[in-house]
């Protein structure tokens, strides 16, 4: 049997659930033979870990700062990753070459999916990074039709505009300062740093629609938790994290479906587990 290996590279990466969620993939899909690690990789030390891989490696997840540096370092990127300059995932073709695509975006659209949701005309944005990116990617395969993207400058909001021209899609921004009116949208996306909206859950109106807040640690986040209170749906980062990891592994592997599942109940015990030792 040829043993391959897999790893999640980023700065910080003590906090990552991947090497949880991959490992219990490898085993349920019968995988013995396969390694997931987890490595502490930043911008200038990535090129030297990817010209370091050799033919037993099949694939990297990518998190922060890495998912735009590593796009000018591969062979071929997917044009929906180039076009949001989003890369989350590299696996290593047959031919040996390092080929990046995007599973957030995928991903995103599944948690949805999950909740009954798979279309909404109008949406809100929280954020203006590589996560934000991928949201109106998402949004755009959904069919939304005005997304209002609220950042916090205009470089940010000039690239927002920027990507949804590149998806098609009609992307208006307003400042920081507006984000409380973000929350009367029909879906809410949070794609912020832990602490960012905070101050927003007392402008949770009586009637909120979905909030899909990115984050999973530390959960709830004060404005998942007000939005839960006035009988708003929730969509959470562990739902998104999941998804796109169940996707990694069918394109690292070969093997679908991904256990997903399985890959859930380990997230949610290793966070319970992480809760109750802080």
């Amino acid at each position: 049997m040829i043993r391959q290996k897999a790893a999640v590279v980023g700065s910080p990466i003590a906090h990552s659930l991947s090497p949880v969620l991959h490992r219990v993939a490898y085993r349920e899909l019968g995988l013995d033979g396969w390694t997931y690690e987890s490595h502490e990789v930043d911008e200038h030390g990535l090129k030297a870990f990817l010209d370091g891989m050799d033919s037993s490696w099949a694939g990297l997840s990518l998190t922060m700062p890495l998912k735009r540096a590593v796009l000018p370092l591969l062979d071929s990127v997917t044009g929906i990753a180039r076009s949001v300059r989003s890369v989350n995932t590299v696996f290593v073709t047959a031919a040996g070459r390092k080929a990046g695509i995007n599973t957030d975006i995928p991903g995103m659209t599944a948690a949805l999916r999950e909740r009954g949701i798979d279309h909404v005309e109008r949406a809100a944005v929280l954020g203006g990074g590589a996560t934000a990116a991928s949201a109106l990617a998402a949004l755009a395969r959904m069919g939304t039709r005005e997304v209002v993207a609220h950042v916090r400058s205009a470089a940010r909001a000039e690239e927002m505009r920027q990507w949804g021209g590149r998806l098609g899609l009609d992307v208006r921004t307003a400042p920081w300062s507006r984000a409380a009116h973000a929350l009367s949208a029909p879906l809410v996306v949070s794609t912020t740093p832990a602490g960012a909206t905070d101050a927003l859950a007392d402008a949770v109106p009586d009637r909120p629609g979905v909030l899909f807040e990115v984050l999973y640690d530390p959960w709830p986040t004060r404005l998942a938790h007000g939005w839960q209170s006035r009988g708003g749906e929730l969509v959470g980062g562990l739902d998104l994290l999941v998804h796109q990891a169940a996707l990694q592994v069918e394109v690292m592997t070969g093997r679908s479906p991904a256990p997903l599942s399985a890959m859930r109940a380990a997230a949610e015990h290793a966070l319970a587990v992480r809760t109750a030792r802080s």
